[in-house]
């Protein structure tokens, strides 16, 4: 029950800087803290699975956390309407947007790249 409680909490709760357990990241600190010896992420998996407990799926867009998120949000919703300070955007004023690819990450390459050859 304990695992499946940390896994219902913030990891921020417990001293981690994740936004959001994955079952490995559950498994290393369960075992950390020493809650347990040794089990496997498979087992977490299987307990947090029988309660239909998915941390790793939980969607912070639809559950916003910040309280002060209807205040920024707004003034990016304002732009998108083309207001700036309650004020209509000029034809000659524009809105650039540059929104980032959240599932798209920088890594470093494994190999080194070969010659292309023809």
């Amino acid at each position: 029950m304990r695992v499946k409680a940390i896994a219902c909490e913030f990891p921020a709760h417990v001293g981690e800087p994740l936004s959001r357990w994955s079952v490995a990241e559950l498994g290393s600190h369960v075992r950390a803290c020493g809650l347990t010896a040794s089990l496997s992420d498979t087992t977490i998996w299987r307990w947090l699975n029988e309660d239909a407990i998915r941390p790793w799926q939980h969607r912070c867009w639809i559950f916003p956390r910040d309280p002060d998120f209807e205040t920024k949000a707004g003034r990016i919703l304002d732009l998108y309407q083309r207001l700036w300070k309650g004020r209509k955007l000029a034809t000659d004023e524009f809105v650039l947007s540059a929104d980032e690819k959240t599932s798209i990450q920088a890594r470093c390459r494994k190999a080194a790249s070969l010659p292309y050859v023809t």
